[in-house]
């Protein structure tokens, strides 16, 4: 993990707090410099002292004065470089020249600069290192070296004693920065990573809700019809069973057949929800447990949502549906215009669930109302229409409750395929119920 500003600042006087040093070892590191190059600057002192007939308690004073200045090279390298060229003449400030030559070229002074006092420093140790040499040279009779000699060693000097310096800060420099470009961009991927992981849960949990609404809705569909009827066949099953025991005992078979469907129906989905949890089951793997990744939920939502509607009712059970209608008492006309052909199973699956509820509402709020089913297969698309008259006030309302999620739920199937709902009551006091589905031909 990398530490970002706040972490730093959160550090307290480990990181911050000690003037321009942010660490406590900085401080120690250019202290210790800075008393190395005072006691080498006033050593030379004596010598320059001795050179220039100054009183040598003054060049002592002089040289660690001028080499006390380094302790300053993190806040103003330039004055620490400008102060070492000045010393040149005086043959001070060696360790001061290749620690502040370091320091600039290291630090975020531009590199124009840079170049100009490195060259001013080269040329200055160059000047005097020559001068120097041609009077060792000049004192020594026994030494008679070439007219290369002097200007060749001087350019030896004063390249050795400038450029490593120069580079090795540029090297330092650049690593330095490459660093905290890769620090800053760490930082800022592990915020894009921490927004991904925000954006992943919500996504997450938007699907686990819409597959929950799905699965509500598939139960509502499949279980609000069939006890639906067979609340109706019960309560005829109580009113006929005194005056004709031969409609009862049909009423009881119906009642029958309509629970072990509204059971099968059941095992049905549950076997479907049962793949689906062992598709998006954590796994486990080198003793411990992988969670799948959000990708793998969503194609065993899908393949859930697509095993459902393979197994589901399709259109041509709307007769089946109609009948079982007709055989609790309704009064119900079933009519189909053009010509019939498949559809993709999701379209049937919902035009015949869109029929399904609209009979159950009947049956929980217009008993004994004249329904009216119709069903049109156009160039490209299925329409449904189910309405109903008014309810008959001589029939016994069933007493069925309602949990006011059928027209919803209706709605939801219908424009998730992109096809049209409308409901709402009639003029002669019924209620209508229309939806059309795009529905090309089937290429499964």
């Amino acid at each position: 993990m990398t530490a970002t500003g706040a972490d730093r600042e959160a550090a307290g006087s480990t990181t911050r707090g000690y003037w321009w040093w942010e660490r406590r070892r900085s401080v120690a590191l250019d202290v210790g410099l800075a008393l190395v190059s005072a006691l080498e600057c006033g050593l030379e002192g004596v010598e320059f002292a001795a050179n220039t007939g100054l009183p040598m308690p003054v060049g002592v004073v002089f040289g660690v004065l001028a080499g006390s200045v380094l302790l300053i090279r993190r806040r103003w390298p330039i004055a620490v470089v400008l102060v070492t060229i000045a010393l040149t003449p005086a043959e001070m400030g060696f360790l001061m020249l290749l620690i502040g030559l370091y320091t600039l070229a290291a630090s975020e002074v531009p590199r124009r600069i840079t170049v100009v006092l490195a060259a001013m420093a080269l040329v200055g140790t160059f000047v005097v290192t020559y001068v120097r040499l041609r009077q060792n040279v000049a004192e020594q009779a026994d030494f008679g070296p070439g007219d290369w000699y002097v200007p060749l060693m001087s350019v030896f000097m004063a390249v050795g004693l400038t450029a490593p310096s120069v580079l090795l800060g540029l090297y330092i420099g650049a690593r330095r920065r490459l660093m905290e470009s890769l620090r800053e961009r760490a930082d800022s991927l592990e915020r894009e990573l921490s927004l991904l992981a925000d954006r992943a849960e919500e996504r997450a949990e938007w699907a686990r809700t819409e597959e929950r609404t799905r699965i509500a809705r598939e139960m509502h569909d499949v279980v609000a019809h069939r006890v639906s009827l067979m609340v109706v066949h019960a309560a005829a099953l109580q009113a006929v069973a005194p005056k004709d025991p031969a409609k009862a005992v049909r009423n009881a078979a119906l009642v029958g057949d309509m629970g072990r469907q509204a059971l099968t129906e059941l095992r049905e989905m549950l076997g479907v929800l049962r793949t689906g949890d062992a598709m998006t089951a954590p796994v486990a793997a080198g003793g411990g447990v992988r969670a799948v990744p959000l990708a793998s939920v969503g194609q065993a939502a899908a393949a859930a949502a697509a095993a459902s509607s393979d197994d589901g009712p399709r259109l041509g059970e709307l007769e089946v549906l109609v009948a079982q209608s007709r055989q609790a008492g309704m009064a119900v006309e079933l009519s189909v215009d053009g010509e019939p052909r498949p559809y993709p199973p999701e379209v049937e699956q919902t035009a015949f669930r869109v029929v399904q509820e609209a009979l159950t509402n009947v049956h929980k709020h217009a008993a004994g109302a004249k329904t009216w089913v119709r069903l049109a297969h156009r160039e490209s698309e299925v329409a449904m229409q189910v309405e109903n008259g008014p309810s008959d006030a001589a029939v016994a309302d069933a007493g069925l409750p309602s949990g006011g999620n059928g027209l919803v739920g209706m709605r939801e199937r219908v424009l998730a395929l992109g096809g049209v709902f409308v409901s709402g009551p009639t003029d002669a006091g019924g209620f209508r119920v229309s939806a059309v589905l795009p529905g090309g031909p089937d290429e499964s």
